[in-house]
């Protein structure tokens, strides 16, 4: 069986006991904009810095843009469902700042979906804050996720409208960094009864080194990695090592070759997994992870697989930005 992490017994009403604020509440109207004339995701941008100009806030402009462009070079921010979500955080930024503006016709950029990006949400934070702007950036990205949103924001006309579209979606965010706010949703897994080449075939195409294995209900089962798959073609591995003059009579993965089709997960995969809930405290896990070296968990919901998060999302999202 699966194991659970510390706070991953966390349901229900466990994060109505955290203290926690609406998405909505935390946008002002003044720094929304319905009709942005930009056609690249760079002039969108550039666009909404204007509204901050326009309030008179100072800072040093040409550095905040500077830092957007190069966390955009890292990374592109375009989400995908029309959605993209720029930010930087910067020692010329002294607060939290949320933009938001919507394209009727779409920009120009290039997407991971092909769906022209309508939508962009802007957010500014000093380099000292984390936590906060992170958890904006999740809230934002669970909005976009929800079904027909792109087309409710589209069609609307005004400012306070917009506001109470998102209103209504109720997302929430929490006082602390959670789980959910970090996790990779909807994870590549195969099942028990896919082979070793559907395996190899998929981590490949996901460029990954491990995929979660669950049953036909998407129930989590356990873990299969690269290091599985190299063990089923030299069982005897560890003859190997200590004897490095050790005469084998076939070449292992040659062998391995012939059986990719009829090996099964089922034959190769591991039960012995970290899970944790999308509620788990982001603190709670990073601790597990340097205590017990790992590189992964799973993240669950009554058994069912909704996300995976890895060590280097730390790194990438919490320490880069």
């Amino acid at each position: 069986m699966a194991n659970a992490a510390p706070g991953s017994t966390c349901r229900g009403n466990c994060t109505a006991m955290r203290d926690q604020v609406k998405l909505a509440n935390l946008l002002m109207e003044r720094r929304v904009k319905l009709d942005l004339t930009a056609r690249t995701k760079e002039a969108a941008i550039l666009e909404l810095l204007q509204l901050l100009k326009d309030e008179g806030i100072q800072m040093e402009w040409d550095d905040v843009f500077k830092s957007i462009q190069d966390r955009e070079q890292i990374e592109s921010t375009s989400y995908g469902r029309g959605f993209a979500f720029p930010h930087a955080r910067s020692e010329a930024v002294k607060e939290l700042y949320i933009l938001m503006g919507v394209s009727k016709e779409g920009l120009e950029d290039q997407t991971p979906d092909d769906i022209p990006v309508h939508v962009i949400c802007l957010l500014l934070t000093p380099s000292t804050i984390a936590r906060l702007y992170l958890q904006t950036l999740s809230g934002f990205a669970r909005f976009a996720r929800q079904e027909g949103v792109l087309e409710k924001l589209l069609e609307i006309n005004s400012k306070p409208d917009l506001i109470k579209t998102i209103a209504d979606a109720n997302i929430t965010i929490d006082k602390e960094l959670m789980v959910k706010d970090i996790m990779h949703h909807n994870p590549a897994a195969v099942t028990v009864d896919d082979t070793l080449r559907d395996v190899a075939n998929m981590m490949f195409r996901h460029r990954l080194s491990a995929l979660a294995v669950v049953d036909q209900e998407g129930r989590l089962l356990g873990v299969i990695d690269d290091r599985d798959l190299i063990q089923a073609a030299m069982p005897d591995y560890k003859s190997l090592i200590s004897n490095l003059n050790y005469d084998m009579e076939v070449e292992p993965f040659e062998e391995l070759l012939k059986k990719e089709d009829k090996i099964k997960v089922s034959q190769l995969y591991r039960d012995d997994v970290e899970v944790v809930t999308p509620d788990t405290r982001m603190v709670e896990v990073a601790a597990m992870m340097i205590f017990k070296d790992i590189r992964r968990v799973f993240v669950t919901v009554d058994d069912l697989l909704v996300g995976i998060l890895l060590r280097k999302d730390i790194v990438n999202m919490i320490i880069r930005g």
